[in-house]
């Protein structure tokens, strides 16, 4: 049975400065979306569309607020509305913890809409350009996750070759280590999948559909190995909260796919 290592989360002291690996781990997915968005405006079908890297650089900007601000509203009002209700002030603490990815999400959206108006652009144009350069970012939360030792999974077969005892979960007890799940389907495998799909031209919305369905449906499968949080536990349909809110996430990419493929369809 494996234990968990328990790295120091301090990846870098200097002085009165430390840097932790979960801060890391959040500029290496900056890093990466803006390695692979600049290799997609290179694909003639956004070359002719106009788009250049300096969009990619502003459109970043955008990302970054949209994922911070959605993350920390989505936690707040999704995992613990009456906590924050009774300490308000705490919001703002996020150097805390508590970031939604579902929130996070919807707070990339706003950003996307506010970018798109200003720039002239359809907001599913530029959700079609950025949706395969978000899981490898996934990814790299997930190590950062499985690196602080949280988000651990639920009890596991002793005899598991890769069960692992979380030492922060307060017991000794084998657990599947769901972070790393999570960076295999909602990272890589998610990765893989939209890449190929998008490397050729789609109809508006059809990338950004295939983005939810994929992820919702990853996310719904890695939820059954991902312990629940204590304050929540399950809820209806012993379904967790991340299940609940992917199930949305899955119908609404089935109806943006087959909404963008209507449209595509020439007319009879």
């Amino acid at each position: 049975m494996l234990v968990h290592p328990q790295f120091d989360p301090v990846a870098i002291q200097i002085g009165p400065i430390a840097i932790h690996w979960y801060g890391l781990t959040y500029l290496v997915a900056f890093g990466l979306f803006f390695w692979l968005a600049s290799l997609r405006v290179r694909q003639p079908h956004f070359a002719q569309a106009g788009w250049t890297r300096r969009d990619i650089e502003d459109l970043l900007f955008w990302g970054v607020i949209g994922v911070v601000v959605g993350g920390r509203l989505g936690y707040v009002l999704f995992y613990k509305p009456d906590y924050y209700a009774a300490h308000p002030l705490e919001i703002f603490a996020v150097w805390k913890g508590g970031l939604s990815f579902h929130g996070g999400m919807l707070g990339v959206i706003a950003a996307v809409v506010l970018y798109a108006r200003t720039r002239g652009r359809r907001w599913l144009e530029v959700t079609d350009l950025v949706a395969p350069c978000v899981p490898l970012g996934l990814a790299s939360g997930r190590i950062g996750n499985f690196i602080n030792g949280e988000l651990w999974g639920r009890a596991a077969d002793p005899s598991l070759p890769w069960a692992m005892v979380f030492p922060q979960s307060g017991s000794d007890v084998p657990r599947h280590p769901s972070q790393l799940y999570q960076f295999a389907l909602e990272g890589l495998l998610l990765f893989v999948l939209l890449w190929l799909y998008a490397r050729r031209p789609r109809a508006t919305g059809q990338v950004s559909g295939a983005f939810l369905i994929g992820y919702g449906a990853l996310r719904f499968a890695a939820e059954f190995f991902r312990e629940p949080d204590r304050f929540l536990g399950l809820l209806a349909l012993n379904m967790s909260m991340g299940q609940w809110l992917s199930v949305p996430m899955i119908a609404i990419g089935i109806a943006m796919w087959w909404w963008a493929s209507r449209q595509a369809a020439p007319s009879r």
